[in-house]
């Protein structure tokens, strides 16, 4: 007999914007500072606290790294599952536009979010033409497997093609990036410990 799924909560979830600035005053550091070091304007910064604006997944890794904090802090929900089956229906998504707002990345949460957790499944979906816009990295590992279309992957100083089919494996701590060069939307099976995003 299968159990019912309850959502535990612990009230009306923080936003981006106010973790962001909680972590910066916890660092005391001013805009300009914080600003400085993730190689932004003020004026961005005050927009991404105030959620009048939505920061790239590379800036999102500056701005953890630079304050101490991790990507999954800064974008938790504060909920969790008592059951190991999520519904499609309870999945979260988080969009990252680009730059130029005519593409994006968006992430569909495939494990529920537990403080401290050591894993985490998602899939990215990712718009023709769209990439990432800097080489990221950070402490961990990762995996993937390309459900549909394609999928340019960079590690370091090399570059791989991947079809649906194919899957994928590096250390975190190597500069990596990715993009989508084909014309249709590409989905990719996207495992990473510990807890990135």
């Amino acid at each position: 007999m299968k159990k019912k799924t309850d959502l535990k909560s612990t009230g009306t979830p923080a936003s981006l914007g106010m973790r962001l600035r909680h972590a910066r005053l916890v660092r005391e550091m001013t805009l300009k500072q914080l600003a400085s070091q993730v190689n932004c304007s003020e004026s961005f910064l005050s927009k991404l606290e105030n959620d009048a604006a939505n920061p790239s997944l590379t800036m999102l890794h500056h701005l953890a790294k630079t304050l101490e904090t991790s990507v999954s802090d800064l974008m938790s929900e504060d909920w969790a599952g008592d059951s190991p089956v999520m519904k499609p229906e309870q999945r979260h998504r988080k969009r990252f536009l680009q730059r130029n707002k005519k593409g994006g990345i968006e992430l569909e949460n495939l494990t529920w979010h537990h403080k401290g957790g050591l894993l985490q499944g998602d899939i990215h979906i990712i718009e023709p033409g769209v990439k990432s816009d800097a080489l990221i990295e950070h402490q961990g590992e990762e995996m993937g497997y390309v459900l549909e279309g394609v999928l340019e992957l960079r590690i370091g100083e090399e570059t791989w093609q991947l079809e649906a089919g194919d899957s994928f494996y590096f250390p975190s701590h190597l500069p990596h990036g990715y993009s989508n060069p084909g014309k249709s939307v590409t989905k990719v099976l996207w495992v990473n410990t510990p807890v990135t995003f």
